[in-house]
């Protein structure tokens, strides 16, 4: 069974679809989403609704994971969730627009009445994490200091910096997006970070972790690059952030 995690779409639904469509899939096979499905592009709605229609009718496993900014969507309709006061201001609006919401309308009560049941489900259902032999898939990153049983949601969907610029106590390596880099960052053994900002003009990143394949399409194009990065855990450990 290969494991295939993907990066943050952000509304991105062109590129999404033509990634999923042309990776290697096999029945048995496992897809991992690191979560901000929504927000900032212009097919929020359209993403949500191709997730969905792929559980349903694809032989693979899918994992969905929280993303900060669904975090942000939870808050802002009423649900346990974190600043929905600034969701709207963080890409929302392009979100509510996407549900069919005009802006002198933007409110919770139209939300609600908008969004389908069964996106609002999707919503609620979102995990936190996934590990998958020994990768730790997480939207954000993870606090370095504290065990996995210790981790916060707050810190799995919000952390940045702290995160990123440390190293990490827990025995995996973690896979993660919410911070926007111009490439996929190795930072072995520790992390790999494959937020590479498809909605900001930048790619939209797969890494499929058995075999080490990383997967990636540019906004607005259909060609999808294949390179293989295995060699990067036998080699010293190098950070290649830009």
């Amino acid at each position: 069974m290969a494991c295939f995690v993907i990066g943050d779409i952000h509304g991105c639904l062109a590129e999404l679809s033509c990634l999923v469509e042309n990776l290697p899939l096999k029945r048995s096979d496992r897809i991992v989403f690191l979560g901000d499905y929504i927000d900032r592009g212009l097919e929020s709605r359209g993403v949500v609704s191709y997730l969905i229609t792929m559980a349903k009718t694809m032989d693979q496993e899918f994992v969905f994971l929280k993303g900060n900014h669904e975090d942000m969507l939870l808050a802002y309709l009423g649900f346990s969730g974190r600043y929905g006061e600034m969701f709207l201001a963080n890409g929302g609006q392009s979100t509510l627009a996407s549900y069919g919401i005009p802006p002198m309308a933007f409110s919770q009560v139209s939300a609600m009445a908008r969004i389908p049941a069964d996106h609002l489900e999707f919503f609620l259902s979102l995990r936190n994490y996934h590990v998958h032999g020994s990768f730790l898939c997480v939207h954000a990153g993870v606090h370095p200091l504290k065990s996995l049983a210790a981790q916060s949601e707050m810190d799995m969907l919000w952390i940045r910096n702290e995160f990123i610029a440390s190293s990490h106590s827990l025995p995996y390596t973690v896979v993660f997006g919410h911070t926007p880099q111009r490439e996929v960052l190795f930072d072995l053994p520790s992390k790999i970070g494959i937020d590479t900002g498809v909605v900001y003009g930048g790619k939209l990143s797969c890494i499929e972790l058995d075999e080490k394949v990383q997967f990636q399409i540019e906004r607005g194009e259909r060609h999808i690059s294949q390179t293989s990065v295995k060699q990067l855990w036998t080699a010293p450990a190098k950070s290649s952030a830009p």
